[in-house]
């Protein structure tokens, strides 16, 4: 097979895969019966300056978002994150989304396109990616009130889906 049309063919397969960086493993999707392991606690520091401690929200409805900027199905996915942060920050849900990238401009730049109102960190050395055992971004781990992981998704996501609002629903009223 030409180099060319190998190449291709691989390119296509990541982007049909649901995520960058994947490697093949099941997670539990919204809805799906999982252990309710205690989400592993983490400060970063904040884009915005200062620093974010898991373990500070604890009370809300949490969403850790592991993503980056060069990831096609975590730009696909971000508009409706943004959404469903503006519908539900005033019920007590709140959106951390783990940047992996190494430049803080290029994310300054994400956020400004995107319009993102919620918390941004950098893990800069993988310690969040190490410690959730991510498989690749975009990952999500949504956390309930107690501090514990309720769902991790892997790979883009609609979070306005009917599920994940009803879900979330029933996160907030516990």
């Amino acid at each position: 097979m030409r180099p060319a049309l190998l190449a291709l063919l691989l390119a296509a397969a990541l982007v049909v895969s649901g995520g960058c960086d994947r490697k093949p493993e099941p997670a539990a999707g919204p809805g799906a019966a999982a252990p309710r392991p205690v989400a592993p606690d983490f400060t970063l520091a904040r884009l915005d300056g200062g620093t974010l401690t898991l373990s500070d929200l604890r009370g809300k409805v949490v969403f850790v978002n592991i993503w980056a900027t060069w990831c096609p199905p975590c730009r696909q996915e971000m508009p409706s994150m943004v959404r469903l942060y503006e519908r539900y920050r005033d019920r007590g849900l709140e959106i951390v989304a783990v940047s992996e990238d190494r430049d803080p401009g290029a994310v300054r730049r994400f956020v400004a396109e995107y319009g993102i109102p919620f918390p941004v960190v950098m893990d800069r050395d993988k310690a969040v990616y190490r410690a959730y055992r991510a498989t690749g971004v975009p990952e999500t781990h949504l956390i309930n009130k107690r501090g514990e992981v309720e769902r991790s998704v892997i790979g883009g996501f609609d979070w306005e889906s009917p599920e994940v609002v009803a879900e979330v629903e029933s996160l907030l009223a516990r």
